[in-house]
């Protein structure tokens, strides 16, 4: 398999796993819309915690911030 052809099909699965997740969420949220809601509210602020909470505990920021890549 070439190198674009391999491309090509991960940007297919991508686009795919998109589409059904985006559709899965619009399904569940046209039949349960509070529930929905207050999980994906729920989910996402775990996700910005998390974010947080791995900055801190990174410790790049314990000795003056970015030092190079």
């Amino acid at each position: 398999m070439t190198d674009s052809s391999r491309r090509r099909t991960n940007i297919a699965a991508l686009l795919a796993i998109l589409a059904l997740s985006s559709a899965t969420m619009v399904w569940l949220f046209w039949h349960f819309p509070v529930i929905t809601a207050v999980v994906t509210v729920a989910v996402l602020a775990g996700l910005g915690i998390s974010a947080r909470l791995a900055r801190a505990v990174d410790g790049s920021e314990l000795h003056g911030g970015n030092h190079g890549v």
